[in-house]
């Protein structure tokens, strides 16, 4: 095979597009949100154009090509910022470096390589060349239609599809190697806008004369991505291609179709590993001289029980969302087993803490209390403050810069937290923010900085009274109890759902309405989580299209983003050829 760089070529045509695109989103991103909306549209999306995350990137390669060539690469996407909560919303507004262009870049020749390769082509591929040292244009195109159309999510257009058997027959003529070529042309779709973001597109409402709706290969991709963190599969592209997504009824039997699916478990854990902040375990470490338990495996199975709870509770038992706050069934593996005090099996386990057990709703598993701990203690403060920010949608201001923890230092006789704090909140500028947090995390002082539980800090009976917002009460089951109560809970989790599936931030002056109904129906439907996100999908807010009527625009205020994951093996390549 002759050594010839024409993947540079390739890339830099493609880089070209993607510098315009990026640079059209960086426009729309400084863009002040819309004014001048009517009321009748305040039900209406936003559009949005999304960048896929690292994680969203590999199950999208998996997807398609398999799982093995998906994990031989580390993801090439830049990190998303927190916004309004989730790294969702913050993917519409994340930006693209030359640098990060150029591991993307990177990543997809690798990806492409793996593709072709002796070890994959015969099942990946659905054809065989007349030569492999040849172009073969039929052979090319059957593959990187089928490819395409995947990876792209939605068809190629047939100027695109010759653009690319050009690209592989070129690069074979040139290299002597029919699969060289054609991993050259593959590389060219995992470089493309198409396929690094998801872009709402919109067209003309036929139904609402001068109102637009999003096209239905924008909306599988929305359903697909909000119900299963994955691409759309082949029965969702068809009715997209059919047109059956923009009828009642064709969307209501492919809504019930994905909800019923074993995916849906994947997408949901998506979301609350984004709602509960569970990224931050990716860099959480406990000194290991004051709890030699906790290792990094004892973390991850942390975050891992809680989502297994959350899984099986809103999922499998299809029960009350506010239970979460007072079930005490959960999963154990061996290492939690340790941490708490609890004879564990040789892998992950039901497990159901006794009446008389502190351990009672998710606020007392481990990955809460432990994430919001210092390295070496525990902190009512962030513990406080993530129970507001994450589950009742209150955001806590940062302290002032100029806050003197001198006094907490040389309070040397306060032996436990709630002591400490009492003389840090004597000065007036820290004490307003620490009436909003303390009241709660000081609850849960029965629980070290790595989760464990305790009766005495350095000797001291410890103190949990509280209150949760004229809710007072004495242990930590009440605790439990006035979380499981609040009115915010329910809009909370409304609102975070709402961000996710659609993309953005919740905008109280064009959403406020749509989020009261949901909540309602949430609350009419007893708290159950599928009814709720069968619910939002089927609404006229996650299907048609914001309009400036002021200006006669759409409403485009944010760009970037994307999500994926693990389609079933049916729908991939992989089990085509098999």
């Amino acid at each position: 095979m002759k050594n010839l760089s024409l993947t540079k070529f390739v890339w830099l045509t493609d880089f070209k597009i993607f510098c315009v695109f990026t640079n059209a989103l960086v426009l729309v991103a400084c863009n002040p949100e819309n004014d001048g909306l009517n009321e009748l549209e305040y039900s209406d999306s936003e559009v949005r154009i999304r960048l896929l995350t690292g994680e969203q990137y590999t199950n999208s390669i998996a997807a398609v090509f398999g799982e093995d060539i998906a994990n031989s690469v580390l993801p090439p996407m830049p990190p998303m910022t927190r916004t309004d909560g989730l790294l969702s919303s913050g993917a519409a507004y994340v930006g693209v470096t030359s640098d990060q262009i150029s591991q993307i870049q990177q990543t997809a020749t690798s990806i492409a390589a793996k593709v072709v390769d002796e070890t994959h082509r015969d099942f990946l591929i659905p054809c065989r060349p007349e030569s492999d040292k040849t172009p073969d244009g039929t052979c090319a195109g059957l593959f990187l239609k089928e490819a395409g159309q995947l990876l792209a999510r939605r068809p190629l257009n047939n100027s695109r599809l010759t653009e690319l058997v050009d690209i592989a027959n070129y690069a074979a003529e040139q290299t002597e190697d029919f699969y060289a070529g054609l991993a050259l042309a593959l590389e060219s779709i995992l470089i493309s806008p198409d396929f690094i973001f998801i872009v709402d597109e919109q067209e003309p409402d036929p139904f609402r004369p001068g109102f637009y709706r999003f096209t239905a290969y924008s909306l599988a991709s929305r359903l697909s991505f909000f119900l299963w963190n994955a691409p759309p599969d082949l029965p969702l592209l068809a009715a997209a291609e059919s047109g059956d997504l923009h009828t009642k009824e064709g969307m209501a039997r492919e809504v019930d179709r994905m909800l019923s699916s074993m995916r849906l478990e994947n997408g949901m854990r998506a979301f609350f590993d984004d709602m509960l902040g569970f990224d931050e375990f990716n860099s959480l470490a406990k000194d290991p001289a004051a709890y030699p338990m906790v290792t990094g495996s004892t973390l991850r199975d942390s975050r891992e029980q809680t989502l297994r709870t959350i899984i099986d509770h809103l999922i499998i038992q299809d029960a009350d969302y506010r239970d979460l706050f007072l079930t005490r069934k959960t999963f154990m593996s061996p290492a939690l087993g340790i941490v708490y005090g609890i004879p564990a099996g040789n892998g992950w386990e039901p497990y159901q803490f006794p009446e008389d057990s502190p351990r009672i709703g998710i606020l007392t598993h481990m990955s809460f209390l432990a994430a919001n701990s210092h390295a070496v203690r525990s902190s009512p403060t962030l513990r406080g403050q993530a129970l507001r920010e994450r589950f009742l949608c209150q955001l806590v201001p940062d302290p002032p810069p100029n806050v003197d923890f001198s006094l907490i230092e040389e309070a040397e006789n306060a032996l436990t937290a709630r002591e400490r704090l009492e003389v840090h909140n004597t000065n007036p500028s820290c004490a307003g923010c620490h009436l909003i947090t303390d009241p709660m995390g000081l609850s849960l002082e029965n629980f070290d900085g790595a989760g464990l539980f305790r009766l005495t800090e350095n000797g001291a009976e410890l103190d949990i009274n509280g209150e949760l917002d004229g809710v007072a009460y004495s242990d930590i089951s009440g605790l439990a109890a006035a979380v499981r109560n609040h009115p915010k809970l329910p809009n909370c989790l409304v609102n975070r759902l709402f961000a996710y599936g659609t993309g953005g931030p919740v905008s109280l002056r064009y959403d406020n309405n749509t989020i009261t109904w949901l909540e309602n129906r949430f609350i009419a439907n007893q708290y159950r989580l599928g009814a709720l996100l069968r619910e939002l999908v089927l609404s006229q807010a996650f299907s048609a299209v914001r309009i400036d009527d002021s200006q006669g625009k759409i409403g485009q205020n944010s760009p970037n983003s994307q999500t994926f994951r693990l389609a079933e093996p049916e729908f991939s390549l992989r089990s085509q050829r098999q």
